[in-house]
């Protein structure tokens, strides 16, 4: 494996030198996925969470009628799978593959064993995991809000409101497409479609694709 420290968020607080211990011990493991290929299975156990290099990976729940709710989607830089990892829990969520991508896998469980208690770069790993899992709290609470209006028309403008909010501009991409958007909001995909449709013909929203761009007669 490459021992040069990606230039990512997680490890941005790690040394070269501290980087290359971490690589030395065997807590690191780099795999690539095609679009579409399951990275983390539900109902598995994990001792490593993912670092997303490049891609983009959705975080999901299938039911047993095989209905697929998308709970997150993880782009590059970020992590997935870190509380799983620590607590050895049955994982109630997958994460699959929404694009081609590379993932660095850190094997937590093992990292944060005794063996490495007097590592120095151990107490910043733990503060890192830290606050990545009070932002992920944070995450789910927005879905949920997103998911509280009965309209659709009122679950896509609340969406669409902290996208733009977050993104500071009335312009953005967003990381689904029709179908994941669907799932990510627990619509129905040819509703919603019909919905965008109507919002577009009354001048609320302009949108090609995955871009979108909100009117001023829309509120944000």
């Amino acid at each position: 494996m490459d021992i040069n420290k990606p230039q990512i968020p997680f490890l941005d607080m790690i040394s070269q030198e501290e980087w290359e211990d971490i690589v030395c011990a065997g807590l690191t493991r780099v795999r690539e996925y095609k679009k579409n290929d399951q990275i983390l299975q539900m109902g598995e156990t994990t001792r490593e969470m993912g670092i997303l290099l490049s891609g983009s990976v959705n975080i999901e729940n299938i039911d047993i009628w095989g209905t697929r709710t998308i709970l997150s989607n993880i782009e590059a830089g970020h992590v997935f799978a870190e509380t799983y990892a620590i607590t050895g829990q049955v994982m109630m969520v997958g994460a699959a593959a929404a694009a081609p991508c590379r993932v660095l896998f850190l094997n937590v469980k093992k990292m944060l064993s005794p063996a490495f208690g007097q590592k120095s770069w151990r107490i910043k790993a733990e503060r890192k995991l830290l606050m990545i899992c009070a932002r992920k709290n944070l995450v789910l609470s927005r879905r949920f809000f997103y998911t509280t209006s009965k309209s659709i028309r009122g679950r896509l403008m609340m969406y669409f409101s902290n996208v733009s909010t977050d993104c500071k501009s009335r312009e953005f991409d967003i990381p689904f497409n029709r179908q994941q958007l669907a799932e990510y909001l627990n619509l129905d995909r040819s509703a919603l479609s019909k919905e965008l449709g109507r919002m577009r013909d009354e001048g609320m929203i302009e949108f090609h694709k995955n871009h979108f761009i909100l009117k001023e007669s829309m509120e944000v």
